[in-house]
């Protein structure tokens, strides 16, 4: 059964990092892309950053949060840093795969909350 497990969430103070780690299992991990999402209260789902062919990033993460891949380990990672307040949220990791143009395979874990807060 394909599964999605976050971790290291946590409170961190604002100016501090944190690293968020996604355990995948279930599915061939090297062929989807992998994904941070992020839902902060009363706000929708946004997308964070994704790893495929390429990484893409928020324009509000762009040079504090790297996401990275370890296909051997079947792990995806969401390192942030120099934290803000607007940056607490609840973070979830997705998979995804388009196989031709019409069959979707999309994961969603469980969430990790992201507390930023002095």
């Amino acid at each position: 059964q394909e599964q999605l497990v976050e971790s290291g969430g946590g409170l961190v103070q604002p100016g501090g990092s944190l690293r968020l780690s996604c355990a995948a299992s279930g599915f061939t991990f090297s062929s989807y892309v992998m994904s941070w999402y992020r839902q902060a209260p009363g706000k929708e789902r946004e997308l964070v950053a994704a790893s495929g062919g390429s990484t893409n990033y928020a324009d509000s993460v762009k040079g504090r949060f790297t996401v990275s891949r370890d296909n051997a380990k079947n792990t995806v990672y969401l390192q942030m840093n120099s934290l803000k307040p607007e940056d607490t949220a609840v973070y979830y990791c997705n998979a995804r795969l388009w196989v031709g143009i019409s069959r979707l395979y999309d994961y969603w874990g469980q969430g990790t909350q992201v507390t930023v807060s002095s």
